[in-house]
This record gives structure tokens, sequence and C-alpha cells, in this order.
């Protein structure tokens, strides 16, 4: 019978908290949630929301799948709390795991994300870094598996800033063993350091590849993904980056040149006309809505993981 894998990590800050054999769980236990051939309550735990960024999905997503487990959720909004006031993470953490089964968090640094962990005795979730997002890409790769069925063969092309999507995706797409490409103009790179833990983890050193030519890039892939160009706190940068990234949108040209049967992913807002045009967004081969529905059923399943 399936049921979650406690996984070894206590938190899940980063895509390497989990093993590829946990991650695969995760996978799975989403899609039973999502087909609901899986009825797991976790009565009376209670989720704390910490977003210093505003956030439409990840916010709502894991309210719903807090509610969906039976338990509840506080959502902390810094501005109105001690946390906007400058009250130090050490005592906040320690704090609200008196009254907290598991934090979500979502922020600026990854090393503040790590100083909750350090504090808190209770589980805490990565709902957003600028390093990492990787509840977005249980959520992305969730998406792959049911349109493609498995892994095998696929390649994945992110268009686009190599930001934390982008090294969640890396990182991700290192444990399953997918072909990962990152077409991206230069200077704008994914993290080095995450780079280098993929190439550590990959056993083919050929399937994660970092270009600035898009055309290249998507040839044969079957899964063509985007993100914003900005993102939150780079408003200042907005009009350089526009300027920078022409070429790189996700255009019925570039789609031409993938796999015929390729898809379409965003994890969203999209600036239509920037990073994607609305031909491609709301063509047939887009699963965009598919994608941003799984981040529920994935968040669902993680909670599960994390506090069953």
């Amino acid at each position: 019978m399936l049921k979650p894998i406690k996984l070894a990590n206590k938190n899940f800050l980063s895509s390497l908290d989990t093993s590829r054999e946990e991650l695969v769980n995760i996978l799975e236990i989403a899609k039973a949630f999502k087909n609901k051939d899986l009825n797991i309550k976790l009565k009376d735990n209670v989720l704390g929301l910490i977003f210093d960024k505003s956030s439409t999905r990840t916010r709502v997503s894991f309210q719903v799948a807090m509610s969906r487990l039976g338990g509840n959720t506080v959502d902390l909004i810094p501005n109105t709390s001690q946390i906007g006031r400058g009250e130090p993470i050490r005592d906040t953490a320690r704090v609200l795991s008196r009254y907290c089964d598991v934090l979500a968090i979502r922020t600026y640094k990854q090393s503040d994300l790590e100083e909750y962990a350090k504090w808190s005795s209770k589980p805490v979730i990565n709902a957003l870094t600028d390093l990492e997002h990787p509840c977005q890409a249980l959520a992305d790769y969730m998406t792959i598996k049911e349109e493609l069925l498995d892994f095998k063969n696929v390649v994945l092309t992110f268009i686009g800033d190599g930001n934390n999507v982008a090294n969640s995706l890396i990182l991700c797409g290192a444990l399953l063993g997918v072909e990962v490409r990152i077409a991206c103009p230069k200077g704008y790179e994914p993290n080095p350091l995450v780079i280098k833990k993929a190439y550590q983890i990959y056993k083919n050193k050929d399937l994660l590849r970092i270009t600035n030519d898009p055309i290249n890039a998507v040839k044969g892939a079957n899964v063509l993904y985007t993100d914003v160009w900005s993102s939150m706190g780079e408003e200042n940068q907005k009009e350089e980056k526009d300027k920078d990234f022409i070429g790189f949108t996700i255009d019925k040209n570039l789609v031409r040149n993938a796999d015929k049967d390729a898809i379409i992913l965003h994890c969203l807002p999209a600036y239509r006309a920037k990073e994607i045009t609305d031909e491609v967004f709301e063509s047939k081969r887009s699963v965009i809505f598919d994608q941003a529905e799984n981040r529920m059923h994935a968040q669902q399943a993680l909670l599960s993981c994390l506090l069953s």
C-alpha cells in the first residue's frame, strides 16, 4: 500500500533535502492525492506561514493543502507582527515551535531560512528564497510525469533567468536523472554552487547544459519552461533585464524548434509578450494551469511526508 516515506531530513530547505527515493515517493503521494486514491488526516496539526514576499499560488496552495489534511494554517504577516519590527529570527523560531507543527517560510536570503531551521524544533519548509524554490520544482516534475508518463528520455529546457526556479529544476533533475538545459543571456547563469552540486549527482554529466543559445537549447526538448525575467526584489533592474533578455522569449519560432509534442510550463505570474507570447501561453501545448494546481497536491504530499 502506498504511504508517505518519512523524510530523513527534518527540514525541506532545498531540493537536495530529499533522496531520489523520497522525491519519487512525494510525487507518487501527490498523484494519489490528486486522484483521490489516498486519504491522510493530520488532525490538529498547524502550519505557520511566514511570507516576507508577496504570494498567490504558494500561499493559497499551502493553506488548502493543510486544510485537506485536516490541519489548520496561521498566516503570520510580517507587517502586522513582531517579525516585521525586527524580532530576532532565533526568538521567533523558538516561540513558533511551541505553537506550530511545521513552518513554511518565503523570504529573500537562504541564510535567513537556515537560521529559522537552526532554532526551530519543528520542520521548516522553503516556500521560496532567492536561491531556491523547491516546492515549485515538486509541482513541475509532477506535471512532467503526468504528461510524459515517466522521466526516461525527458529533455527539459528552461529559457530565461538562471534564478531560484532554474536552480531547483537543476537539482531535482539531477536526482531524477532528467536532462536539463538552461538557456540564458551571458551573466545570468544559475548559481555556480548549484551547478557544482548537480554535476556531483548526475551519473551522466552531459545531462546538464548551460548555454546562451535558446534555439540550440530547445532542439529535441519535450518540455519548455520559462519564468519572469525580473524576480521580486529586482524591480530596479527591470529595464536593463528586458533589454538583455531580447531573444529569450518562448514564441512560436522557439516552439517550432522543439519536439513536436513539447509541453509548455510557466510557474506564474506570467508577463505575456516578454518571457512568453500569449499565443504560446494559451496554446494546446500549455499545461500551465495543471502545473499551478499541482502545487497544492505536491505540497499536501510534502506535508504528509514531514508530519506523518
